[in-house]
């Protein structure tokens, strides 16, 4: 742990307003062996109701899952996202933005599939126009996996490799996270707030950047050397946790 890692504060209270922007696994939910497997707290669908209200709809959840796969988890709330790490967006108004994929990612998908079912525990997660590869339960498989999305990049024009925590994935290139951070910013209700993006991942890093920037709040879940952001809180049971310091009923 580096030093700034030992001296990032915990992040301010809420305050009725900022435009919170919050990543899904690892931030505010707790990894499971494979994604299919997490669970979403009743509660926490409760509480996000109800801050989502208190902050006049201002609270987008930001991830690299499809939208669909998050409406699906947070069911029956339904949240403005971006989604597949901002290549898919929907503000409160509705869907802004969907990439679709190449006709070239199925058979990188099939061959992928392939190369995971050689190695117990690794996973292929399909999400259409991108494919993540998760050695988690594989650690061995991590170098395999790796060389296999390095080569796969000749087949996908346009395609980017996006490291993450046991995992890599094969993403169209010109958006991320930051970027979709800032699309949101230009639309009602999240204009003119205080920007506040709670991450885990190296995946959340432009994110920070983008809220750094504005002079918002960058808070990092759990120690990573090197992230940019500039707060911290220690796994997702405290960010659950400091949801709460934005007073139920308060309102923009």
């Amino acid at each position: 742990m580096d030093g700034l890692e030992a001296t990032r504060p915990r992040p301010p209270v809420l305050h009725a307003d900022c435009a919170l922007f919050l990543d899904v696994d690892g931030s505010l939910i707790d990894f499971a062996s494979t994604p299919e497997r997490v669970i979403v707290p009743a509660e926490l669908r409760s509480r996000l109701r109800v801050l989502s209200e208190s902050l006049d709809g201002a609270l987008a959840l930001v991830s690299g899952r499809a939208v669909r796969t998050i409406d699906a988890l947070f069911a029956p709330l339904r949240l403005p996202v971006a989604g597949l790490h901002g290549h898919e967006l929907r503000t409160r108004d509705g869907l802004q933005l969907q990439v679709t994929s190449p006709a070239s990612m199925q058979a990188v998908a099939a061959d992928a599939a392939a190369l995971c079912r050689r190695h117990a525990g690794a996973l292929l997660e399909d999400k259409g126009v991108s494919i993540a590869l998760h050695w988690r339960n594989a650690p061995t498989a991590e170098h395999p996996l790796r060389a296999f999305a390095e080569e796969a990049l000749l087949r996908l024009p346009g395609y980017r490799l996006q490291p993450g925590h046991c995992v890599i994935e094969l993403l169209p290139v010109g958006r991320d996270k930051g970027s979709a951070i800032a699309a949101l910013l230009e639309h009602a209700p999240f204009r003119s707030r205080h920007p506040v993006f709670v991450g885990d991942d190296l995946t959340d890093e432009p994110g920070f950047r983008e809220v750094n920037a504005r002079g918002g709040t960058s808070v990092l879940v759990g120690a990573r050397a090197g992230s940019a952001a500039r707060f911290s809180l220690p796994d997702p049971a405290s960010v659950r946790a400091w949801l709460d310091t934005l007073p139920h009923g308060e309102s923009a």
